[in-house]
């Protein structure tokens, strides 16, 4: 018995045409997505730059803060109390003794001058205590030293005047030729300018609250001194004299 032979039912391609495609597969697989890694959450951390901005920042602002502060409060006592410096003014000078010696031997000339002074301090403030250190006094011509003295320390009650009075002792310096033509140049013009300078050291005090010692200069000028005429003294022209009181406050190392 002979085996059958089926035709197949499958097209032959004939020659020159295109290849067939492959039938679509039932078992198509589905579509899955990769899914994504888990994204780390980090703390965000501060750079060193950022970190100096802000410690900058902060530092201003509390520097800020405190002047302002400090600036409140300074015009809250101020607005309370209404604190005054120190005023003085020239009462009287008179020069006791002045005398201009020539060396034959070198022709060098000496200055001999003593001199009688009384200031008034006065302490404006009604609520305030000043109490003064030792004061030192320099009585100037131009720029030669004629006398200078020392003044005890002292207070002054508030709303007091306090009475300054000094006689100097005799000075004898030696003068170069531009001090002596200075001088003879006012002596001709019947008197001679005179400064006097006061340097002294002071104490604010109020109930038991008191300042620090800070420094002071006080400054006249507009004198006249008239030279005596042998023991003949006569008193300075004082009406012109004004004073003026310099505060010298320290803050580290500056002086104001």
């Amino acid at each position: 018995m002979s085996d059958r032979v089926y035709p197949s039912t499958k097209p032959k391609p004939t020659a020159g045409a295109p290849p067939l495609p492959n039938p679509p597969s039932k078992f198509r697989q589905p579509y899955r997505p990769t899914p994504r890694q888990p994204v780390k959450k980090t703390k965000p951390q501060l750079s060193c730059r950022r970190c100096c901005c802000l410690v900058c920042f902060w530092s201003i602002l509390l520097l800020t803060l405190t002047l302002l502060a400090a600036a409140i409060a300074a015009a809250a006592f101020y607005a309370l109390y209404h604190p005054h410096r120190p005023a003085f003014s020239v009462t009287s000078l008179k020069i006791s003794a002045f005398n201009l010696s020539t060396t034959p031997a070198d022709d060098s000339t000496r200055l001999t001058a003593k001199l009688n002074l009384t200031l008034s301090a006065k302490n404006p403030n009604k609520k305030f205590l000043f109490s003064y250190a030792p004061i030192s006094i320099s009585l100037q011509s131009d720029s030669i030293t004629l006398a200078n003295n020392t003044y005890p320390a002292f207070n002054s009650s508030p709303s007091a005047i306090s009475l300054i009075h000094t006689s100097t002792p005799p000075r004898t310096q030696l003068l170069d030729a531009d001090s002596l033509n200075s001088i003879k140049s006012h002596l001709r013009r019947g008197g001679l300018p005179i400064r006097i300078l006061l340097d002294t050291t002071l104490i604010v005090r109020m109930d038991n609250i008191k300042t620090k010692r800070f420094g002071i200069r006080v400054t006249c000028d507009g004198i006249h001194g008239i030279v005596p005429k042998g023991k003949t003294v006569i008193p300075a022209k004082t009406t012109d004299a004004q004073c003026e009181v310099d505060l010298r406050i320290k803050i580290l190392k500056w002086t104001f």
